[in-house]
């Protein structure tokens, strides 16, 4: 999903004018990015939360010259932490005992 499409959700849901849809959407992002620069915490109840954490000094590997070590500056990343509600929607279904997965099954001769 990108941007575009969440602004098509929010005109087809609320039937609002997209124009207003799309300054909706754009001021909700811009806040989200201010209080994060800020160092802040966001908590969206039932969805996740998105915090800053500091992240240490380290050294990495160059991909393309394995050899040769890069030290890797101390900084800041975003992490998301996804609440119980989302959580329980990813949970998959446990397969029933026996059951064939749906590629494996072959067709009965005719």
């Amino acid at each position: 999903m990108i941007k575009n499409d969440l602004v098509n959700r929010v005109t087809e849901e609320t039937g609002v004018p997209r124009v207003q849809a799309s300054l909706a959407v754009e001021t909700i992002i811009e806040a989200m990015r201010r209080s994060l620069a800020g160092g802040g915490r966001i908590e969206l109840r039932g969805f996740g939360v998105f915090l800053v954490k500091r992240r240490k000094r380290g050294i990495g590997r160059n991909p393309k010259r394995p050899d040769e070590q890069v030290e890797i500056p101390p900084g800041f990343t975003i992490r998301f932490k996804p609440g119980k509600e989302l959580r329980d929607l990813m949970v998959v279904e446990p397969e029933a005992p026996g059951a064939e997965p749906a590629e494996a099954s072959t067709p009965e001769p005719a």
